[in-house]
């Protein structure tokens, strides 16, 4: 589909998101496959999106730049080597998606593509730019809520920052679904904490050098009732696409 003798307000961005890769069900078969919450996938459609789902298998961080946006979706743990710490008792990670998850977070960065990071995506933006995690928050903080019981999410209320991309969609305080038992520990060169929860824990980040980039710590797709933050990032994604395309028309001009 193409911008071009269309309303651009009418194009569904194409959006990545990075997926499972590991035995599932359906029907009477039990094989590997590429998953992802439907949440995820219902949330982009919701809010205007197409989605483009990126298993990580034959990973190639160049595709990121035919997409309009890059959402970096939530899953397990980040390995502990990634940030050179030793890994905690509890930390649950999986190789093949901390590497397929930190190249193409890297890619989003270099070609500019507007980034939207979900709990782990937060934390794999984090420890991509070089920042490091909190492997286990109840050993800082027992009173910690963020992980209720097994496949039940929390509730965190959390308040941000004054003009930034967090504080223009959800104003000065919210609250959002939950469910991590790791966190934003030292942040990375070229992030800043744009949210935070009342105990401190990190629950947004956005980047200080330019470009649309939010890590958020929570679950916004579990609420499908507020969908301010897929809907600003998908516009994002939308203007992103225009420019893209009236500087494609630009440089044809003159050659």
């Amino acid at each position: 589909m193409s911008l071009s003798g269309s309303d651009p307000g009418s194009y569904r961005p194409r959006i990545g998101l990075t997926t499972y890769y590991q035995e599932a069900s359906w029907g009477v078969w039990t094989a590997e496959a590429a998953i992802l919450p439907g949440t995820y996938v219902q949330a982009v459609v919701a809010a205007g999106g197409t989605p483009v789902l990126l298993p990580p298998v034959g990973t190639d961080p160049s595709f990121v730049d035919l997409l309009d946006g890059l959402i970096i979706s939530g899953g397990s743990d980040v390995g502990a080597e990634y940030y050179g710490a030793q890994p905690h008792p509890l930390t649950r990670s999986q190789t093949v998606r901390d590497e397929h998850d930190i190249a193409l977070t890297r890619a989003a960065l270099e070609y500019e593509v507007p980034l939207f990071a979900i709990c782990r995506g937060a934390q794999i933006l984090n420890v991509a730019l070089g920042g490091s995690l909190l492997q286990h928050i109840p050993d800082v903080n027992p009173e910690a809520d963020y992980q209720p019981a097994p496949g039940v999410f929390g509730d965190v209320e959390f308040t941000t920052i004054s003009g930034s991309i967090s504080e223009q969609l959800l104003g000065p305080r919210a609250s959002a679904p939950c469910y991590h038992h790791q966190a934003i520990d030292e942040v990375a060169h070229g992030l800043r904490v744009t949210a935070e929860a009342l105990d401190g824990t990190v629950e947004a980040v956005e980047t200080t050098t330019g470009g649309w980039v939010l890590g958020v710590q929570f679950h916004p797709e579990q609420n499908p009732n507020d969908l301010r933050l897929f809907s600003g990032f998908i516009e994002e994604a939308r203007r992103y696409r225009t420019h893209r395309m009236e500087g494609s028309a630009d440089v044809q001009q003159y050659v």
